[in-house]
């Protein structure tokens, strides 16, 4: 059973794409006629010119709209596809459940023709979001094992730039920071269910900071702590896009 066989049964509601992140994805891509998304889940930001969809979890791959790209159950790790099949390869918020990071990265490199483009987080900056910092300090050394170095991501695809990734206050795909200015709504299970840092933490370990945050939201303390966020429409939550030509 692959992590998402377990966490990710919400994901065709909680986790929409949302248009915004969406077009900075797609210009990512640039004019790839072709694309391969890898560890792609239920086909979010999947663009029109997708011919193929990879993803180990068979639950993920049942969430897929009828009308989008074919999937193959597998792993980043083993893509049965040929060499430079696609022009352009994307992974989203994927490569920090892989295995062997290593071997994903030489995989996408291995059937990409001319570009990789991966959407992930700069852990240096997210383990600073308020949620993390003020309430679940447990869920910080949870990612802090996990997370990906964008740097060391970078060498691995031989050279990339980045782009930071503005999470905007209304952000429709619900991740990890995607609630910087609607705090309540982390107090919800099923958005909690949708957000891989938050279901994959025991609820034991998370109560007492969620019961801290709905104390502080009862009170005005989250709201007095963080004015500065409530005229903010946008927010860096570490996101990043690190994009690579071959």
């Amino acid at each position: 059973m692959t992590t998402y066989d377990r966490i990710g049964a919400t994901y065709a509601t909680t986790r929409r794409p949302d248009p915004r992140i969406a077009a900075q994805i797609h210009a990512a891509l640039g004019d790839a006629v072709s694309v391969i998304n890898v560890g792609a889940g239920s086909g979010s930001y999947e663009p029109p010119q997708t011919v193929l969809a990879v993803e180990p979890s068979a639950v993920m791959i049942a969430q897929r709209p009828p009308d989008s790209a074919p999937a193959i159950q597998a792993s980043a790790e083993a893509i049965p596809v040929e060499d430079d099949a696609a022009d352009a390869v994307m992974a989203l918020l994927t490569v920090h459940h892989w295995s062997d990071l290593e071997a994903g990265i030489a995989e996408l490199r291995r059937i990409a023709r001319r570009r990789v483009v991966v959407f992930t987080w700069d852990q240096t900056v997210t383990r600073t979001f308020w949620l993390l910092d003020e309430y679940l300090p447990e869920v910080i050394a949870f990612d802090d094992e996990r997370a990906v170095p964008v740097d060391r991501l970078a060498a691995l695809l031989g050279g990339a730039r980045v782009e930071e990734v503005p999470v905007p206050h209304d952000c429709t795909d619900g991740f990890g920071a995607a609630f910087w200015r609607r705090p309540e709504a982390y107090l919800d299970p099923t958005v909690r269910a949708g957000i891989s840092m938050l279901a994959q933490s025991s609820e034991d370990a998370i109560r007492p900071g969620l019961v801290r945050l709905a104390d502080d939201l009862a009170s005005g303390v989250w709201h007095e702590r963080h004015a500065d966020l409530l005229g903010r429409d946008t927010f860096d939550g570490g996101y990043r896009l690190v994009i690579a030509d071959l």
